[in-house]
């Protein structure tokens, strides 16, 4: 079968900067059984081709992105024909990939696997924040022959807007990110990770404001927050503020390699995110044998309180009481380690690829196409 995939970053040509590990995971799989072309529309400013996880990628470059993306995905549909075509994000993605299908007559599905379906105007997040978005939302992912999500709470958004949708989660590639068994705390002073890009959608105010809460309790601990920095030192002059010096060290990028033992020596995962479809480290970190408190939201929301334990969006009080409590209950907090292992583990890249690879079939099939 040979399968068009459009992304809008994530496939950098080192493999290793600038990627989202999850993409190439999904993409080394789908590789090994397909031919898989990838369209990305904004990972370097001209145009280019390389190989990358056993795939062709396109990138498709500065200007017009959407309009030479369809163009580019006809012109390799000439060469020999492409069985569907499948976007991992909506917004820009969706619009390429269902254009594509329609004028080439093949299957399309999408993936929302960001804010596609939100609106956070007080700091201009969501893609359906004006209605243009949400137009070409209401019309694109209608006109699809599937949708899929990574968690419950965004097919539960999905079903609001009167659109059925199939969860998939994007797993962690346990040949890279290999699992290890959930440990017991091996010092008395806490160590803290939390992983995302400095932005307001991640909502670093809100963790700041739990870990003075944490330490006016008397909670010894050091969090290590690794992600580049979009707010020009802002959440650093924060932490300064709140005297959380001897507590808090921004790291700023970590590649996955680099990031792996930070996660791997780490007592407990922390995220304070307005929203997430995921977020894929609280999948990474459970592989590794740490736990997650956050914000309810992705797949905290849908782990709570088994194998994750969720707070309200925005409370940093209760972050900080659910960080406690995890932190002074160690049989609570290797409980949550071990049924959050054992979820991430049952979904896997593997599971994801075989999910998407039945579903292509099942599309196939309604439109009465078989393709090997």
């Amino acid at each position: 079968m040979k399968i068009a995939v459009v992304v809008p970053g994530g496939m950098d040509r080192t493999g290793e900067y600038r990627v989202i590990p999850v993409f190439l995971a999904l993409i080394a799989r789908l590789a090994r059984h397909h031919e898989v072309h990838v369209f990305v529309l904004h990972q370097e400013p001209l145009p280019a081709t390389w190989q990358l996880a056993g795939a062709t990628i396109h990138n498709i470059g500065e200007g017009w992105p959407r309009l030479r993306a369809i163009a580019a995905i006809r012109a390799e549909h000439r060469r020999a024909p492409f069985a569907m075509v499948h976007a991992i994000f909506s917004g820009s993605c969706s619009f390429v990939a269902v254009a594509a299908a329609k004028l080439l007559r093949i299957a399309s599905l999408v993936h929302i696997a960001g804010g596609e379906l939100v609106a956070f105007h007080a700091i201009g997040y969501g893609g359906r924040r004006r209605w243009k978005g949400r137009l070409r939302e209401a019309i694109v992912l209608r006109m699809t022959d599937a949708v899929t999500a990574a968690s419950a709470p965004i097919i539960d958004a999905l079903a609001a807007l009167g659109i059925t949708g199939r969860r998939i989660p994007l797993g962690v590639d346990i040949a890279a990110w290999s699992p290890l068994p959930p440990r017991r705390r091996a010092t008395p002073r806490a160590r803290l990770m939390h992983v995302a890009s400095l932005n307001l959608v991640k909502d670093q105010t809100t963790l700041l404001r739990a870990l003075a809460a944490l330490r006016d309790a008397g909670v010894d601990f050091q969090m290590d927050i690794v992600g580049v920095d979009t707010l020009q030192g802002k959440m650093d002059g924060l932490a300064r503020q709140l005297g959380l010096e001897a507590h808090v060290r921004f790291l700023g990028f970590r590649t996955q390699s680099e990031l792996r033992p930070l996660i791997a020596a780490s007592d407990l995962l922390v995220m304070s995110s307005i929203h997430e479809a995921g977020p894929l480290v609280l999948l990474e970190a459970a592989i590794a044998g740490v736990p997650t408190v956050g914000t309810a939201v992705g797949h905290i929301a849908e782990w709570s309180p088994s194998a994750a334990l969720a707070v309200a969006v925005g409370d940093w009080v209760g972050l900080a009481t659910a960080i406690q409590r995890v932190l002074v209950d160690e049989t609570l907090r290797f409980r949550l380690a071990e049924a959050a292992q054992r979820r991430a583990l049952a979904e896997d890249a593997d599971y994801t690829a075989r999910a998407f690879e039945a579903l292509y079939q099942e599309l196939l099939a309604r439109r009465g196409a078989v393709v090997a």
